[in-house]
């Protein structure tokens, strides 16, 4: 079974390597949280803060069909590869793909304030969500919710309730649609191995919470400091942005993020050749700083990007 893509060539060996390299890392990284002194504790999880990024810009290359020519290959990695992060696969899979479609619309604005919207509400969305980490901690508790009741998902009072306030209404309808059964693997698997972990490194709560709640803060951060403030335009509305060559090269170029929305099919190690000259090129840190303003009013969405 081959994936998609044809136009360019997906380093498959290189991806498996950095896959299996990442988890001894993470490993290290957890067991140092959990039984290094306080300081050496903290340095772990400002470093499995970056480190734990890999395996998510695995799976989001498995989620684009880039990861391997082969699909049963490319699923099987963006599988494991989303038990690290931890979630569902076909969950990610439904969410990432449904951003591309929806990119900077008003059903997807979170730095901007629609006439009809609260800007207290939205800066405080931007504060708990994006700067306080509590966006990446919604994504397993959403999939723990699926693995031990999916049927709340299909429910009005979900669908129109919390998934509505929080922003995350057309994603849960058409999760709907998909396999449960499998979604309720994948969200089984993913914290079976957060379990064998948290037991076969004799890790306490303490060390967990603070490697993930370092990456937390930073993925959170990092999911919308690379379209805030950016064209109100479906695939031009994102950033290249400027960070630590070693920072960009633990997560496979995701801060190309510009020149992944236009070449959603180019694996990571096309995207830096992708940027085109007249491209704005903010550092991360300014985008950042910025954020802690709140939000602002919403300009127009380009017409000539809207679906239809």
């Amino acid at each position: 079974m081959q994936a998609v893509n044809s136009k360019y060539s997906i380093p498959e060996k290189t991806n498996v390597f950095l896959f299996a390299l990442s988890l001894p890392a993470i490993w290290s990284l957890l067991w140092l949280g959990s039984h290094a002194p306080l300081g050496w504790a903290i340095l772990a999880a400002v470093i499995f803060s970056l480190v734990n990024h890999l395996p998510f810009s695995i799976m989001h290359e498995a989620v684009h069909g880039v990861f391997s020519p082969n699909k049963r290959r490319n699923d099987l990695f963006g599988i494991l590869a989303g038990a690290v992060f931890p979630t569902s696969f076909t969950l990610q899979r439904v969410a990432h793909l449904g951003h591309h479609r929806r990119n900077r619309t008003d059903e997807e604005l979170y730095d901007y304030y629609l006439p009809t919207e609260s800007r207290i509400a939205k800066t405080r969305s931007i504060y708990l969500g994006n700067l306080f980490g509590l966006y990446w901690f919604c994504i397993p508790l959403s999939n723990l919710i699926y693995l031990l009741c999916p049927w709340l998902y299909a429910s009005k009072w979900f669908v129109e309730g919390p998934a509505r306030s929080l922003g995350f209404e057309h994603y849960v309808r058409e999760i709907n649609v998909l396999p449960k059964f499998r979604i309720w693997l994948e969200c089984l698997l993913a914290f079976t191995y957060q379990v064998l972990v948290f037991v076969l490194l004799d890790l306490n709560w303490q060390g967990w919470l603070l490697c993930y709640g370092a990456f937390a803060v930073h993925w959170s951060a990092l999911q919308y400091v690379d379209h805030a403030w950016s064209p109100r335009d479906i695939v031009n509305g994102a950033w290249n942005l400027k960070v630590l060559p070693v920072t960009s090269a633990i997560a496979l170029n995701y801060h190309y993020h510009l020149a992944h929305h236009r070449h959603p099919q180019a694996p990571w190690t096309y995207l830096p050749g992708l940027v085109e000259e007249t491209d704005a090129r903010p550092t991360f840190w300014s985008i950042y700083f910025s954020l802690w303003g709140g939000a602002r009013p919403a300009p127009p969405m380009h017409n000539d990007s809207l679906p239809g």
